[in-house]
């Protein structure tokens, strides 16, 4: 069982890393505190500073009798980028939570996120397939109705439902990891393109409700 000794443990050589070769890491994994288990991701600056965490908000609803919701969201800024991140059913189903980031300047949403199984399954055969489930075209809408990048991270999974991928402002996938294999995206975002205007023109106040129906 994960407790706080492999927690700590963890975060310390992950921050080393994160020093020694001078990147920024964000880093899922269960945080432990008075109230019980999160599911969260640690941001280490690329001085191996902890600049925090994201604990995930909306738990999915098979989660909620061993992980306790977090409370309150926020955005992180290395090196002049802000960012923020929102945690697997949390980027699928609520996109309230990626829209929260975008309107307060986050150029981009990293979403580590995990979806298949390494027993049974289909290898997916191509990105973006109507037959595949849905989840690809929903990281395509968290981009395209915000204007911003969102980074979408899975695990090296033999029988993946969706694969790594940075899909850009317009909602295009700019690339893709390979269906079943590990690996290490690398792409170059250009971030004047993340101008983050869709968000921005969100108006809740107009939102109440009108009179009648219909």
């Amino acid at each position: 069982m994960w407790d706080e000794a492999q927690e700590e443990r963890a975060l310390e050589e992950v921050r080393r890393e994160a020093k020694r070769l001078g990147v920024a890491i964000v880093m899922g994994l269960e945080r432990i505190d008075a109230d019980g288990r999160r599911i969260a991701a640690a941001v280490i600056d690329e001085t191996g500073e902890l600049l925090g965490y994201q604990d995930k908000v909306q738990l999915d609803p098979s989660e909620e009798g061993t992980y306790v919701p977090g409370r309150g969201r926020r955005v992180f800024d290395v090196r002049g980028v802000r960012f923020g991140i929102a945690i697997c059913h949390e980027g699928w189903r609520y996109p309230e939570t990626v829209r929260w980031a975008a309107a307060r300047g986050a150029k981009i949403v990293f979403h580590p996120q995990v979806t298949g199984g390494d027993r049974t399954g289909v290898v997916p055969k191509r990105w973006g397939d109507p037959d595949a489930p849905y989840y690809e075209k929903a990281a395509m809408c968290r981009a395209l109705e915000n204007t911003i990048y969102f980074a979408s991270v899975n695990y090296g999974l033999r029988f993946p439902e969706s694969a790594t991928s940075l899909i850009d402002p317009s909602g295009r996938c700019q690339a893709h990891l390979p269906y079943g294999e590990d690996g290490v995206l690398v792409a170059t975002l250009d971030l004047e393109q993340a101008t983050g205007r869709l968000a921005s023109r969100f108006a809740p106040e107009r939102h109440g409700e009108a009179s009648g129906i219909g």
